[in-house]
């Protein structure tokens, strides 16, 4: 399992591709890898948004994230998982986060997938301020 948090712009095919070939060493041992990838867009609550700055609280957040990993290893059969996930100043089509998990089948890989990221928009301790056409906000609910 590998977390990150990290201020500058990634590209998420590179990490996920990079890891798999430079990290896992599993080849042969899986058969399915879940990806999910989340970006910035430029609405939400019916208001156009301009920019956003996450921010985080430093080894809470990487703590939280990495018992989600854990509990997502316990119950399902998955090889590994990775999660990056930007704070700092984003614009619209920024990726923002990456999940990925691998497994010898796909069922596995894609309930931990999807487990890793529900956890993760609602309990991990991140937060948003959007820029608005006039003014910012602080977003209350993540969806």
């Amino acid at each position: 399992m590998h977390i990150e948090i990290r201020q500058q712009p990634f590209d998420p095919f590179d990490e996920v591709r990079d890891y798999q070939r430079n990290t896992l060493n599993e080849a042969g041992k899986y058969g399915a890898t879940a990806l999910f990838i989340g970006t910035m867009r430029d609405f939400n609550e019916g208001d156009d948004v301009r920019a956003m700055t996450l921010e985080h609280y430093p080894g809470m957040t990487e703590k939280h994230l990495e018992k989600i990993c854990g509990e997502a290893q316990k119950r399902w059969d998955i090889i590994d998982s990775l999660i990056i996930h930007r704070v700092g100043d984003m614009y619209p089509d920024d990726p923002i986060v990456v999940v990925a998990v691998w497994s010898a089948h796909r069922a596995a890989a894609f309930e931990a997938s999807r487990y890793l990221m529900e956890e993760l928009k609602s309990r991990a301790p991140f937060w948003k301020k959007e820029q608005l056409s006039e003014g910012s906000r602080w977003v209350e609910h993540n969806s």
